[in-house]
């Protein structure tokens, strides 16, 4: 049997019924909620003809690990997805657009990439092993149900991946305050992956270094930077532009 974990809020769960709904294995509900939001996602249950097990606010507490999760989680069975960039890469058939994250540990900022990534089409969301966040239940429930549709794959080494994409004849662009072109002077509508670091922090040197191109975000207000999940979807839906997709 594969392995299972649990999901918590309504979207990340409807989600999961929505795409892959035999892979959910259990329902919990809390029994104090009868609001209409919950008889809505209760009546949704009952055509899939899933019995969701009511419970406390105590028991749900615990199975899920704290109590942000509006009265609703679901223990789930993995959704097979890709596990190497190769894997992506080799079953293409159009351009692919992928999204790099470098130091991005926050499952916060994660969670609202993948859902970025999602929206634009992106293939796959890569990062390194070290200085990461994994999927884990924060991560899919501010993701939506994006990290049961995006892979997300961890490399060992960044750079080196980096180095491997661009053998796919894919143009892999890092965005940077210093960059030399700016965003929408930048030919980003082929074959891209998008290099984006941590807020703060940025990319790591190696990882900068092996961008074939810097691209800077115009900014008019008074503010440094974006966050991360921010730049993401200004420069992934920035591709999907130029590729003629909206």
């Amino acid at each position: 049997m594969s392995s299972s974990k649990i999901l918590f809020g309504f979207h990340a769960v409807q989600a999961r019924l929505r795409v892959a709904s035999t892979s959910v294995r259990e329902v919990y509900v809390e029994n104090a909620r009868g609001d209409k939001r919950m008889q809505h996602f209760i009546g949704s249950l009952a055509r899939l003809n899933i019995e969701p097990r009511l419970v406390d606010k105590h028991r749900l507490d615990g199975i899920v690990g704290h109590s942000r999760h509006q009265g609703v989680a679901a223990l789930v069975g993995d959704i097979r997805l890709a596990s190497s960039v190769d894997e992506v890469l080799e079953n293409l058939i159009v351009p692919p657009l992928l999204l790099v994250l470098d130091g991005v540990t926050d499952p916060h900022n994660l969670g609202a990439c993948l859902r970025v990534a999602d929206a634009a089409g992106v293939h796959a969301v890569i990062a390194p092993k070290d200085k990461a966040v994994g999927i884990n239940p924060t991560v899919a429930k501010v993701a939506s149900g994006a990290a049961d549709h995006v892979p997300y794959i961890m490399v060992t080494n960044l750079a080196r991946t980096l180095r491997e994409i661009k053998e796919y004849d894919i143009w892999v662009v890092g965005t940077d305050e210093e960059g030399t072109s700016s965003l929408h002077e930048a030919k980003v509508g082929g074959a891209i992956a998008w290099v984006m670091g941590a807020e703060g922090e940025g990319m790591r040197r190696l990882t900068r270094e092996t961008c074939d191109e810097l691209v800077r975000i115009p900014m008019a207000g008074s503010v440094a930077s974006l966050n991360v999940s921010v730049a993401a979807g200004v420069c992934l839906f920035e591709s999907v532009r130029q590729r003629g997709a909206l």
